[in-house]
């Protein structure tokens, strides 16, 4: 047996959480196919199977936890049978053939079924809500990798209003009833017709550190937001202007993701303080730009990191942000892709969010809040026109930064923004 140990996957990183299985025990795999996915404090990360044969002995299920060089499971080397592909169970091992019930004559066993819901494709948190709510699992639609039925699919079942026991066996009438023991996925329970249930879920370990994280920053900083308001019409404009010309050179869109990474470049080196780190009894003063961008992943908020802003284009940084964001949503960003930064950009907007105080990424002392635009009544040369703002903040520790470096910090972004020509004059 060769055994499936967790990897270190990153220098400060210990504990890891299982994820889900996407081989499951008895199922042949390959050599360096995706076996199992965990989850860092920072990432998802998908561990290969270091030979090929069939997977045995797991130890670890799906939501529980484990350390760096703990056994989650073995594989069994073997030559790869002739019908084999991947997702092909192991065969049973040899045994007398039962004779039917029926006291026919012998009849060949029926062939495994490929159908989702087949022994060999229910994940095991799902097989739990089957046995717990006396379900099978060919009442269930699975919609997982592969057919395979997931726990959600179990949950989606069961909120549909058709969970109903599969012929369950009828109790005695002379013995009483055992007490009734708790389910496992409590928000499935209903009362009278209403859902009144609770459910109970472990934090995963992007949440556990985005909680801990959060707490630290609310903890150890001294936190205070300030705002301002952006005309985003020449922004607009340019983008519109050479929208196609960009395109057709760079293969990718001129966001304005682009546009306020320069701007904070140009803000961080008028007011070096808001790049800076606390550390200690000491400040650290940073000479290089390091710049967080937040993205909606497919397990919550990562904040992947591009790095040197100050010598990357505009197409450059909309490719590794269009990058980014592609391996965020398939959960395949790694720990190096998020360590590090010296300040972060937060866009609130893609989400409707109008006005929010984002909270600093320790141990950076700033973070850069963007919302949504918004066609508002404003005063040019003393008259009313319209025009699409933003509204942005900066929130910022302000052990190490004044209010005065804060607010020429964001007053400095939106001269940028309404004057993008000062990006490439340097003025």
């Amino acid at each position: 047996m060769i055994e499936v140990k967790i990897p270190t996957v990153g220098e400060s990183i210990s504990e890891v959480q299982v994820g889900q299985w996407l081989k499951q025990e008895g199922e042949w795999v390959n050599k360096d196919e995706d076996l199992v996915e965990i989850e860092t404090e920072k990432a998802s990360v998908q561990i290969l199977a270091p030979v090929s044969g069939y997977l045995r002995n797991v130890l670890k299920q799906e939501e529980e936890f484990a350390t760096v060089g703990d056994v989650i499971a073995s594989i069994e080397p073997a030559d790869a049978p002739n019908d084999a592909a991947p997702g092909t169970a192991a065969p049973a091992d040899s045994a007398p053939a039962t004779p039917a019930a029926s006291g026919s004559a012998s009849a060949p066993a029926p062939a495994a079924s490929s159908a989702p819901g087949d022994g060999d494709k229910i994940m095991p948190a799902a097989q739990r809500m089957l046995d717990d709510f006396g379900l099978k699992a060919s009442q269930v639609q699975a919609t997982g990798p592969g057919g395979r039925l997931l726990k959600e699919d179990v949950q989606a079942f069961l909120r549909s209003g058709q969970g109903k026991p599969a012929a369950p066996p009828a109790a005695p009438a002379a013995v009483p009833a055992a007490p009734r023991q708790p389910v496992r996925d409590a928000s499935l329970v209903t009362t009278g017709g209403h859902n009144r249930g609770e459910e109970i879920k472990p934090m995963s370990m992007i949440r556990r550190t985005i909680a801990s994280r959060l707490v630290e920053a609310q903890q150890t900083a001294a936190l205070l937001t300030t705002f301002n308001e952006i005309n985003m019409r020449p922004v607009m404009e340019l983008r519109k202007k050479y929208r196609d010309a960009f395109v057709d050179k760079h293969g990718v869109k001129l966001g304005f993701m682009s546009f306020f990474a320069k701007a904070a470049v140009e803000g961080l080196r008028r007011f070096p303080a808001v790049n800076a780190e606390v550390r200690g009894n000491n400040v650290v003063m940073r000479h290089y730009y390091d710049i967080g961008i937040a993205i909606g992943g497919g397990k919550g908020l990562v904040v992947p990191v591009l790095r040197n802003v100050e010598e990357m284009s505009f197409a450059r940084i909309e490719n590794s942000i269009a990058e980014f964001a592609e391996r965020a949503g398939a959960n395949q960003l790694q720990p190096a892709d998020l360590d590090g930064g010296t300040f972060t950009i937060s866009n609130g907007g893609i989400y409707g969010s109008l006005l929010s105080t984002p909270i600093v990424n320790p141990p950076q002392s700033g973070i850069l809040g963007l919302h949504s635009i918004q066609e508002r009544p404003v005063a040019e040369r003393g008259e009313v026109v319209i025009r699409p703002m933003m509204y942005v903040a900066l929130t910022y520790d302000h052990r190490v930064v004044d209010g005065r470096e804060a607010v020429s910090f964001l007053k400095t972004i939106k001269d940028v923004m309404e004057d993008p020509a000062r990006l490439f004059l340097e003025v």
